[in-house]
């Protein structure tokens, strides 16, 4: 078929054009875009540290909520505030929230008793627990989520300043011998260099929930999730992609202020959550759409014309020594960013899991074409 068009010699190059591209562009992103977060270096800031209100919603999350409330009202910073939205719970979570506000001074209950959320999702009820809070500066997590230390929110409201509205931090999944746990840490963990990345370049695009902060005039002047709250996800990533900008954007990684939480246990149940996450992807901004879009793109030619080429013989030296400069560019960053993040036995085997990705994202994307996913809890 090639022959109808190219000469041999001429498609050889070109293929062999392509798949210089496609390395060029990976070499782009691993030493330019994700080697930012690798080698990163946070500036200190010297303000004095200033209220913070705490807001999570809970739908039926009493165990969650019986181990994790303790830690978080005991975080060792000067004044703050745990703001739990009680979102229409038929278990037992309003008697332990009566209990422990007994017990504590500094956590604000907010009880809805009816099944309002017409749209689904957390963002009714996390809407509530914002307008609700006392503080400016909000630092957003969930009910299962547990701070990696007592100086959680010393770290993550750090970096608040005048000009600093949002920053963006890490939540980590709790590690398990098993290699669906590898591929949920993995995929957690490329996600977080991405939009770490991104940020520190300037592109800010998304956060996750599990560990969140923003400030509450942000919210109410952007007009919180109006704008898509018809979406059953995107509390955390549609908001920042809609609100985020260079100069009003942080992050932070200190091992201090990460969150930990029980990842999915079943393949289904990954699965699901996977679908539901990957939805929210089509709203987010042309630019980013591209930027995050590129890079699966280029690695996808980058082995396609690999295989073609060693296959067919051609340039076979030439073409090793590039994809092994990718390789190795890209064990290099993730080694650092892996290590970073806390992240342990994921280094070897993320060539593996990123090609399961390859294959698996674009089948997700498709059944959420044919089905829709509208439920939270």
């Amino acid at each position: 078929m090639a022959s109808l068009f190219f000469s041999s010699d001429q498609f050889f190059t070109l293929l062999l054009a392509i798949f210089i591209a496609a390395v060029a562009i990976q070499l782009i992103y691993y030493w330019f875009m994700f080697g930012r977060f690798a080698f990163y270096k946070k500036k200190v800031i010297q303000d004095e540290p200033e209220p913070v209100s705490v807001v999570l919603s809970a739908k039926n999350e009493y165990p969650n909520l019986k181990k994790n409330l303790p830690l978080l009202l005991s975080q060792d910073y000067p004044e703050f505030e745990v703001v739990v939205v009680n979102d229409a719970s038929d278990d037992e979570t309003i008697f332990l929230l009566e209990d422990l506000q007994r017990d504590y001074k500094n956590i604000k209950v907010v009880n809805i008793t009816q099944d309002l959320n017409f749209f689904k999702g957390k963002k009714f009820p996390l809407a509530i627990g914002i307008k609700s809070a006392k503080y400016e500066n909000l630092l957003l997590t969930d009910a299962d989520c547990v701070p990696a230390s007592p100086n959680w929110i010393m770290e993550m409201s750090s970096n608040f300043t005048a000009e600093t509205e949002i920053v963006l931090g890490y939540g980590k999944y709790e590690e398990h011998p098993n290699l669906l746990n590898k591929i949920i840490r993995y995929e957690t963990a490329f996600t977080a260099i991405e939009y770490f990345s991104f940020a520190l370049i300037g592109l800010p695009y998304m956060g996750v929930g599990r560990n969140l902060a923003y400030k509450k005039n942000l919210f109410i002047k952007s007009k919180g999730f109006i704008s898509h709250y018809k979406v059953s996800s995107g509390d955390d990533d549609l908001f920042i992609n809609q609100v985020a900008t260079k100069r009003n954007t942080r992050i932070e990684a200190a091992p201090d202020s990460f969150t930990v939480s029980p990842p999915k246990t079943t393949f289904k149940s990954w699965w699901n959550q996977k679908r539901r996450h990957i939805s929210a992807g089509k709203y987010y901004k042309f630019k980013h759409k591209i930027l995050i879009g590129l890079y699966p793109a280029s690695l996808i030619v980058t082995y396609i014309t690999f295989i073609l080429l060693l296959l067919l013989g051609k340039f076979f030296y030439l073409v090793l020594a590039l994809f092994l400069i990718r390789m190795a560019s890209q064990l290099i960053i993730f080694k650092k960013s892996f290590h970073r993040l806390l992240e342990k036995k994921l280094l070897l085997i993320s060539p593996l899991i990123e090609v399961f990705f390859l294959g698996i994202y674009p089948v997700m994307g498709f059944i959420n074409l044919v089905f829709k996913q509208t439920k939270w809890k």
